[in-house]
């Protein structure tokens, strides 16, 4: 994963003015486990920076989606980021749907499809959204803890 330092380079080296601000929003990604959506981030960063308008969390966002720093998925109930994969190859991914880990997909389906002749991909995405084996079996074990009050034992 990319670190902190490695993010605010990267914003750096696009010519990007590093700004307090861009460098808790480098620090947050860095260290968040998982996804985040826009009002997260302006929920976390308005704690700190009084009258930071939600347009200059989504701009930001954008940019560094736009520079390969984050990654977007949309999920049900709307787009999410998180610090882009270290996979260093094309790839799509897997996501659990109850705790959010991601599963790198190696395989690209689009070497599956036929575009028609007068169609030019540019660029495609593809997410499959499902439940990973601890969630699953955290699903299984909630109708033994309405009846017993207890979780099984693992």
């Amino acid at each position: 994963m990319l670190s902190m330092e490695r993010i605010i380079e990267i914003m750096a080296e696009q010519g990007l003015r590093i700004t307090d601000q861009r460098k808790t929003l480098a620090k947050l990604f860095a260290e968040a486990p998982g996804y985040l959506s826009a009002k997260d981030v302006y929920d976390y960063m308005g704690q700190k920076y009084k009258g930071l308008s939600f347009d200059t969390v989504y701009r930001n966002l954008r940019v560094m989606q736009e520079l390969g720093v984050l990654e977007q998925i949309v999920f049900e109930e709307g787009v999410k980021f998180k610090l882009h994969c270290s996979e260093d190859h094309h790839h799509h991914h897997m996501i659990c749907l109850q705790c959010e880990k991601t599963y790198p997909i190696t395989f690209c389906p689009m070497q599956l499809t036929e575009s028609p002749d007068d169609f030019q991909v540019v660029k495609h995405k593809f997410e499959v959204f499902g439940y990973c084996k601890d969630c699953r079996e955290e699903a299984a074990q909630e109708p033994l803890q309405a009846i017993t009050g207890k979780r099984a034992a693992r």
